[in-house]
Parts: C-alpha cells; structure tokens; sequence
C-alpha cells in the first residue's frame, strides 16, 4: 500500500494527528495547485473542477485543528475524491 494509500484510508477517520505535509502531499496527489494567500492562509484549487480549499497552515505545530481535517474531508467527499 502506498503511502497516499494510507493518507486516503486514514483522513476520513478525522485523526487528531493529521500533519499539514500529510494533507499537502494528498491535495498534490489529487490534482490540486497550492496557492498562498495572505500570512498562512492556503488555497488549495483543483485543477479540473475548481474545487476550492481554503485553509490556514499551522503553526508552530504542524498539526492541523479538528476542523481544517472536517472541512478537508468534507471537499474531498463532495468532489468523490474519498468515500
């Protein structure tokens, strides 16, 4: 199994633990373009539907909050991109 394998079986669970590079390297994986905003906000954009994640890189953890890992799950789910 993969390692973006892996980050697709666990990210739907809402792990507390889910780091800004796990969920950087899956959005990537996913056809998704970063784009940074002002200070640490993050745009991730979907190359082919325009889908639109925008989001806050933590810091000084890399951990992200309860709800960055809802509301990511939530654009993949709404894209099909997990189930």
């Amino acid at each position: 199994m993969s390692k973006h394998d892996r980050l697709i079986r666990r990210l739907p669970s809402k792990p507390k633990d889910f780091t800004w590079s796990e969920l950087v390297s899956l959005m990537l994986a996913f056809g998704f373009d970063m784009e940074k905003s002002s200070g640490s906000g993050r745009k991730f954009i979907q190359k082919e539907t325009e889908a639109v994640l925008f989001i806050h890189e933590p810091h000084p953890s890399k951990v992200l909050k309860p709800y960055q890992v809802r509301d990511a799950v939530t654009l993949l789910e709404r894209e099909g991109f997990i189930k």
